[in-house]
């Protein structure tokens, strides 16, 4: 069976690499609003199997991979700030604090319609930051396509004090321990 990544992320698209299977990518075109009373879990959840779904649904015998994340803190969805002076806020929020970033992951088989999926938690938690720590970061790093505006696999690691979670790679986007799982389900082994 082909393996496809539904997804537009070059991080997710990098870190699929790592496990050494040739895989194609389709970007879906799904509306990723967010459903009256959805809880951050069951959005992403729901996000990565329709994402999962919709290129299944014009690719046969293929397994594909969707994924989708959010940051949340003190309860509320923290999405891309896009400009630098939401990404400030943001990160001044998040200063000294706990933030969940929850990654749904789906994996359909397109042939058998069997759909695995699950949502990953895994907490980071903020360096007290001052202004000209977060200032000097966003000139650095520029993280405005960035959950939560920093990107823990570059410098944005120096405004972290603790990870928490099973497995690092859900920090990026796709927790690749789990797709391992899945795709040995589905009769694909990486190693």
């Amino acid at each position: 069976m082909n393996l496809i990544l539904a997804s537009s992320s070059p991080y997710r698209r990098e870190l699929l690499m790592r496990l050494m299977i040739p895989f194609d990518v389709v970007v879906p075109d799904v509306d990723e609003t967010p459903l009256p009373d959805e809880t951050p879990q069951a959005l992403v959840e729901r996000l990565a199997i329709l994402k999962a779904q919709t290129v299944a649904s014009t690719h046969t015998n293929a397994l594909v991979i969707g994924s989708d994340q959010v940051a949340v803190q003190n309860g509320k969805i923290v999405g891309k700030p896009l400009t630098h002076e939401r990404a400030v806020e943001q990160l001044k929020s998040a200063s000294g604090s706990t933030v969940i970033l929850y990654t749904g992951l789906a994996l359909v088989n397109s042939l058998s319609g069997l759909v695995q999926s699950e949502v990953v938690p895994y907490g980071v938690t903020f360096r007290a930051l001052t202004e000209l720590q977060i200032e000097n970061y966003l000139r650095k790093e520029q993280p405005y396509h960035c959950a939560g505006s920093v990107k823990s696999e570059g410098l944005g690691v120096a405004l972290l004090e603790r990870f928490d979670g099973e497995d690092p790679a859900t920090v990026i986007g796709l927790p690749l321990i789990r797709l391992i799982r899945m795709l040995e389900n589905e009769g694909l082994a990486v190693i």
